[in-house]
């Protein structure tokens, strides 16, 4: 499956950031004030940005891993080793699924609220388990063409 809506929805975080950040930067320069959305909204893109970032980077196998060890192993091992090093990662991205969907829903639930803003912080947090998810999605992805290769 292509990474193309991936690769822009981080593009666009990425160049949201840009924007924010520049726009802080001259408004504080010329007034000695700050704009008080500028951290929590660059802090929710950097997590979107990051996240979407991870998914493109495992969709084209460019994540980052040490193999020194694995490289000296027969090819079958290495074949299983990699797909036991991606269900660690399946492993983690659930993880963060279940932990950052329990919290989303204790903000909700709690009516907590952003400290600059007052906006919903679940507004911020629900992203990380559905981005989350689309990571764990890829790292499936992964797991299964790793399998296959070896059978």
């Amino acid at each position: 499956m292509p990474v193309t809506v991936e690769r822009a929805l981080a593009a666009l975080a990425m160049a949201a950031v840009c924007v924010v950040t520049f726009a802080n930067v001259v408004v504080r320069y010329f007034t000695d004030v700050s704009f008080a959305f500028t951290e929590e909204y660059s802090i929710f893109l950097m997590v979107v940005m990051t996240f979407l970032g991870s998914a493109v980077a495992v969709a084209a196998d460019r994540h980052i891993r040490i193999t020194v060890l694995v490289d000296r192993l027969p090819p079958r091992w290495r074949r299983w080793t990699e797909a036991v090093a991606w269900a660690a990662s399946l492993a983690m991205f659930a993880v963060i699924v279940w932990y950052g969907g329990r919290l989303t829903y204790d903000q909700w639930r709690f009516e907590e609220t952003s400290p600059g803003l007052g906006n919903p912080q679940w507004l911020y947090t629900v992203w990380m388990p559905l981005l989350a998810a689309v990571v764990a999605l890829r790292v499936a992805g992964r797991i299964v063409r790793a399998l296959r290769r070896g059978a």
